[in-house]
C-alpha cells in the first residue's frame, strides 16, 4: 500500500484494498491529488508520485480530453459513472502496446465536512483480452457472412434458365432448368407455351413485347415478368434475349432468365417506405396522418385498411379478458369497387376478439381464412358483415405503441381470390409503421397534450353567478385549429360588496404551459379581487407585481371590470385595460363604441408602473359591453372595417352585431383554409357556433362569446376580435 504522507490519519482503511485482485486509486480534494494506489494499480502504470494531481502525477494522460472531465464530474455531482473498454497507450512502463480497461469511478468521503472534504475512488479492471476475443469473433462472423452470401450468389447464377427459340420467337429445344423451375414439361413449354407459366396480369406485355424485338432489328432484349414456379407460386424473373446470326441472317434467339424477386420486393418496399415517410411528413392533425398511411398501404399490400385510436388514459389500464374495447376508427381506406369502411365512428370489440390480442400481446396478429369465412366472433358484428360481404381471405392488426403504450392499432385486409397478407406484407407494414413511428408519437403526443389543455381551461371557467337584477351568461368555444388551445380564459364572480366581477384574458402561448400559467393568473387575480376593494387598475398592478415573482418568462393580456350600482339604481362599468383589445359598448339604441379610457401596458412588463381604471356609466335604456378575446393573425384593418360597417346601424342594435360577426368570422374561415392558426371571439344568439370567448354587460339573455350581464329582458349580439401584435403595438390600440 502506498498513501501520501498527510492522508495517514483520514480513518479511510485504504489499507484493506491493497491485496485486491483489481486496480484501485484515490484522489481528494478538487484538484483531484493522488493519495493512494494499490500493488496492482503500481504494477500496470508504474509508481506514480503521490500527493501530485492527477494530470501531473499521470502527464501522458494530458491528450485524453475525457480524463481530468470526467473526476470533476463524480467530484462536483457526487454520483457514480462507469467507463468501459476504455483504450489507453503510452501509460505503461514496461508494454508500450495499447491496453483496455473498464474503471468505476466513485464519490468518497475523507472527514465530516462531505462538502469540502471528498475525494473520488477509482477501481479498474484490464479488459484487453476479452475485447480482443469479441472482435476477432465478429471478424469470423462477418467473413462467414461474406462467405455464405457468394455461396447464395453463385447459387443465384446456377440457378438461371438458358432457353433457346427459332427465328420467330418459339420455344425449339427442352431446357431441364425451365421444367424444374416452372414444372412445365417439353410438350408445354414448346412454341409459345412458355406464355402459360406467365403470370396472368404480365402475360400481354410480355408477349407484346417479345413479339416487338422479334419483328424488329436484332438486338438485346431484356423484360421482367412474373414466372409460375413448381409450387405454384410467382416470382419476378428478368429475361434476357440476344439473336444468334450466320452473315446477316437470324438463326435463333438464345435467352436466359433470372429470378430478381428479391431485387423486386426490395424495390418495392422501399417505395412504399418512402411513400409512407412522405405521406407523414409535414402533416399536423394525426387523423390526417393515418388516412394517409392508410392509402398507402391500399391498394399496394392490402385491399382494406383502418385505424383505430384507443382512449386517451393518463395510465395503459389493466387488459383483462372480460372488459370490451370502445375504440374510435379515425382513417380507413379502401380499394376502389369494395363497400366502404366507414371513418370517425365509434367501434366495440369484444375482449376476445383478434383487435383485444393485437393489444394484450403489443405484437401484430396475423389470421388467414377461406374468402368470406372468418372466424366467428374473431372482430365486432359490423365488421364480421362486412368481412363476409366483402370475402376477406386475411387479417392482420398492429398495435402502434407510443411511450410503452399501445396508442392506436392497424388494421389491413385482403379479399377475395387475391394472395392473403403474407409474413413479408406484415413486416412491410410494421416497417412502416416504424419509420413514421416519430411523427406518429409528436402528431399523438400533441393530441394527448391539446385534449389536456383543453380539458384544463375548461375546468377553470366559472359558471356565471346569480345576481339579482341582472342576467349573467357564458359561453366558450376553442378554436377548432389544433394548436389553438392553453392561454384564453374568462371568469365571473360576486365580491363580498354584492359587486359583479367580469375579468377577461390572453396568455401568450398555445400549449399545455400556456393553460397552466393561465389557471395561475386566474386564481391569483380572483385572490387579489375579493382581498381588497380597490380600483380595477390597482388590483391588476399588484398582479403584474405578483407575476414579476412567480411568471417571469410570461406575458399576458387582461380586462377586468367591477359592474356597481349607483345611487340613481342605474349601473356603471368601472374597468381597466392591460394590452387586450378594450371593451366595446353596444346600446339597444344601435349606439355602439369602444371604451378606450383605462389602457394600460399588458401584463409581464414594467411591474411597478401604476395602471389606470375608469367608469363608463351604463344608460337605463338596457346597454350592453362586450370585452373581446381574440389574439389573431388577420390583418388589423379586418377588425376596423368590421366596426365601421356596423357602428352607423343606429336604432339595430342586434342586426348591428350580427353584420359585425359576420365581417370577422369570413377572414377567420380563411385563415383556417390556409393554417394559419388564429383565436375567435364571437357572440351572437346562444345557439352561434363560432368558437372564441369574450366577456361584457348585456341586457338579456343573448349570447356572446364570454360573458353578458345585463337587466331581464334585453337582447344582444355582438363579436369581437383583435389581430395580434407585438406589445408596444396592443398597448397603443
Amino acid at each position: 500500500m502506498r498513501v501520501a504522507r498527510e492522508e495517514q490519519p483520514c480513518g479511510l482503511g485504504l489499507e484493506v484494498f491493497d491485496p485486491a485482485p483489481v486496480i484501485v486509486s484515490v484522489t481528494r480534494g478538487p484538484d483531484h491529488k493522488l493519495v493512494y494506489t494499490n500493488a496492482v494499480h503500481d504494477a500496470i502504470f508504474g509508481r506514480r508520485p503521490l500527493g501530485e494531481p492527477l494530470l501531473r502525477a499521470f502527464h501522458e494522460l494530458s491528450s485524453y480530453p475525457n480524463f481530468s472531465w470526467t473526476y470533476d464530474k463524480v467530484y462536483a455531482t457526487r454520483k457514480p459513472v462507469r467507463i468501459t473498454e476504455a483504450p489507453l497507450v503510452g501509460v505503461f512502463p514496461s508494454l508500450p502496446d495499447k491496453r483496455i480497461f473498464t474503471f468505476s469511478l466513485s464519490p468518497v468521503d475523507f472527514g465530516p465536512d462531505p462538502e469540502h472534504d471528498r475525494g473520488v475512488l477509482t477501481v479498474g479492471v484490464e479488459v484487453t483480452e476479452q475485447v480482443t476475443a469479441t472482435q476477432r469473433i465478429n471478424e469470423m462472423s462477418e467473413e462467414r457472412r461474406r462467405a455464405l452470401q457468394r455461396f447464395e450468389s453463385l447459387v443465384r447464377v446456377g440457378a438461371q434458365i438458358v432457353w433457346v427459340t427459332d427465328p420467330h420467337g418459339g420455344i425449339i429445344e427442352a431446357s431441364d432448368s425451365w421444367e424444374k423451375v416452372t414444372g412445365q414439361t417439353w410438350e408445354e413449354f414448346r412454341g409459345d407455351g412458355w406464355l402459360e407459366a406467365v403470370h396472368p396480369d404480365d402475360r400481354e406485355e410480355a408477349m407484346a413485347s417479345w413479339k416487338r424485338a422479334v419483328a424488329g432489328p436484332a438486338s438485346l432484349w431484356e423484360h421482367t415478368h412474373r414466372l409460375r414456379t413448381a409450387d405454384g407460386t410467382y416470382r419476378h424473373f428478368r429475361v434476357r434475349a440476344v439473336p444468334v446470326r450466320e452473315g446477316e441472317v437470324v438463326i435463333e434467339w438464345v435467352g436466359t432468365c433470372t429470378d430478381v424477386e428479391r431485387q423486386v420486393q426490395e424495390a418495392r418496399r422501399q417505395a412504399l417506405l418512402d411513400r409512407a415517410a412522405a405521406a407523414t411528413t409535414g402533416v399536423g392533425r394525426l387523423e390526417d396522418m393515418l388516412a394517409a398511411l392508410c392509402h398507402v398501404i391500399v391498394p399496394e399490400l392490402a385491399d382494406a385498411c383502418a385505424v383505430y385510436l384507443l382512449p386517451d388514459l393518463p395510465e395503459a389500464p389493466e387488459l383483462d379478458e372480460e372488459t370490451p374495447y370502445v375504440v374510435d376508427r379515425v382513417a380507413a381506406a379502401t380499394r376502389e369497387g369494395m363497400p366502404v369502411l366507414a371513418a370517425h365512428r365509434q367501434v366495440r370489440f369484444a375482449p376476445h376478439s383478434v383487435f383485444a390480442q393485437a393489444i394484450r400481446r403489443r405484437r401484430p396478429v396475423h389470421h388467414t381464412f377461406p374468402p368470406g369465412e372468418p372466424t366467428l366472433g374473431m372482430v365486432s358484428g359490423s365488421t364480421e358483415r362486412w368481412m363476409i360481404e366483402s370475402r376477406v381471405n386475411s387479417v392482420v392488426l398492429l398495435p402502434l405503441i407510443v411511450d410503452g403504450t399501445v396508442a392506436a392499432v392497424l388494421s389491413a385486409l385482403v379479399t377475395g381470390d387475391r394472395a392473403p397478407i403474407s409474413a413479408s406484407d406484415v413486416a412491410l407494414m410494421a416497417r412502416m409503421l416504424e419509420h413514421a413511428d416519430v411523427p406518429l408519437a409528436h402528431a399523438i403526443e400533441f393530441r394527448r397534450t391539446q385534449r389536456v389543455a383543453l380539458a384544463l381551461q375548461r375546468s377553470l371557467l366559472a359558471e356565471a353567478p346569480a345576481v339579482p337584477g341582472l342576467r349573467i351568461a357564458a359561453r366558450y368555444r376553442p378554436s377548432p385549429a389544433a394548436a389553438e388551445v392553453g392561454g384564453d380564459w374568462y371568469d365571473s364572480f360576486v365580491l363580498r360588496d354584492g359587486a359583479p366581477v367580469l375579468t377577461i384574458g390572453d396568455v401568450v402561448g398555445h400549449d399545455l404551459p400556456a393553460a397552466v400559467t393561465m389557471s395561475q393568473l386566474r386564481n391569483m387575480l380572483r385572490g387579489l379581487a375579493v382581498d381588497r376593494q380597490e380600483p380595477p387598475g390597482d388590483i391588476l398592478r399588484r398582479l403584474n407585481i405578483a407575476m414579476e415573482a412567480l411568471c417571469v418568462e410570461d406575458t399576458a393580456t387582461c380586462i377586468l371590470a367591477r359592474i356597481e350600482g349607483r345611487e340613481d339604481r342605474g349601473w356603471q362599468f368601472h374597468y381597466s385595460v392591460a394590452g387586450h383589445p378594450p371593451p366595446l359598448l353596444v346600446t339597444s339604441e344601435g349606439g355602439a363604441r369602444f371604451l378606450d379610457g383605462a389602457r394600460n401596458l399588458l401584463l409581464g412588463v414594467l411591474a411597478d408602473v401604476p395602471r389606470t381604471s375608469a367608469i363608463e356609466p351604463l344608460p337605463p335604456t338596457a346597454p350592453c359591453c362586450s370585452t373581446p378575446t381574440a389574439w389573431s393573425n388577420c390583418p388589423a384593418s379586418t377588425w376596423t372595417r368590421a366596426w365601421s360597417g356596423c357602428a352607423g346601424w343606429r336604432g339595430a342594435g342586434p342586426r348591428a352585431a350580427g353584420h359585425l360577426l359576420r365581417r370577422t368570422a369570413r377572414p377567420a374561415r380563411q385563415q383556417r383554409q390556409g393554417r394559419h392558426r388564429h383565436d375567435r371571439a364571437a357572440g351572437r344568439r346562444f345557439g352561434g357556433a363560432h368558437p372564441g370567448l369574450g366577456a361584457g354587460v348585456a341586457p338579456g339573455a343573448g349570447a356572446g362569446a364570454g360573458t353578458a350581464i345585463g337587466p331581464p329582458g334585453g337582447r344582444l349580439g355582438v363579436v369581437g376580435r383583435a389581430p395580434r401584435r407585438h406589445a408596444a403595438d396592443a398597448y397603443r390600440s
